[in-house]
């Protein structure tokens, strides 16, 4: 088994630690977001900034134009209604399929350790990976004038792990308020607020290194458009709480472009 001290910083964030774990747990149940920094080795990084780099001219790049809830604008709801307002997203992404065995991301991701750490943090029973090759883990690559729209995720969470930020835009923002999933709630005055820019979203400063925690489907977010020829580069791990779950073809094509 590969030594995750070489790869995770476990001095600065002992994933095995009860008392860590709760301060975890106790912060993002507040918050709604757990903010991670250098959560990896300098070493870990340095390596995972060259594979992104090498592995850049294989992303496949995806535009789509959809609302805030990632569906297509319907002609039966009225155009100033926030939950029908269409906003851009643009990105590229590696598969997990091109992502060597022996990356520091599968070493992560496998590891029973941050597992753990994950399901005692969001209070999950269980954590399993996508049973098709492409989703668990991906890169992705936010060009120059590329962003992620406004939008709730589908997934109750979301686990990013920044490797480069751009130069200049490219920001991390959301709101705290505004949707109860559970109890089918949606606050269509805020999220008007939001969407003409009435009012300020939070943002955060994820640098290079930084894991971030995420209940995405409750709080709207974005990523602003990148303005500098470096771009912004980031993982995502993606888990389901069920087995032998498969990213649905649709959405294989639109962001890989296949579907195995």
């Amino acid at each position: 088994m590969p030594n995750l001290s070489k790869t995770i910083n476990l001095e600065t964030h002992p994933l095995n630690d009860p008392i860590y774990i709760n301060i975890c747990k106790k912060k993002i149940h507040k918050e709604s977001i757990l903010v991670l920094k250098n959560f990896v080795t300098n070493d870990c990084l340095n390596e995972l900034i060259l594979e992104s780099l090498n592995l850049e001219n294989k992303a496949f790049y995806c535009t789509q134009n959809h609302t805030i809830l990632l569906t297509k604008p319907s002609n039966s709801i009225n155009n100033n209604d926030p939950l029908n307002t269409e906003v851009v997203s643009d990105k590229g992404c590696v598969p997990h399929d091109l992502i060597k065995e022996n990356s520091k991301l599968n070493i992560i991701y496998k590891s029973k350790i941050f597992k753990n750490f994950i399901k005692k943090v969001l209070n999950l029973k269980f954590l399993y990976p996508y049973s098709d090759t492409l989703s668990s883990i991906n890169y992705n690559y936010y060009q120059n004038t590329q962003q992620l729209g406004w939008h709730f995720d589908n997934a109750s969470f979301a686990i990013t792990l920044m490797i480069q930020s751009a130069e200049s835009g490219g920001d991390f923002e959301y709101v705290s308020k505004g949707r109860d999933f559970n109890n089918n709630y949606i606050d269509n005055k805020y999220l008007t607020k939001i969407l003409n820019s009435s009012i300020k979203p939070k943002k955060i400063n994820a640098n290079a290194g930084t894991l971030v925690l995420f209940y995405g489907r409750n709080y709207l977010h974005r990523v602003t458009p990148v303005t500098s020829k470096k771009p912004r580069i980031l993982v995502t791990l993606n888990y389901n709480e069920e087995k032998g779950i498969k990213l649905s073809e649709n959405a294989r094509l639109t962001f890989f472009g296949r579907v195995n």
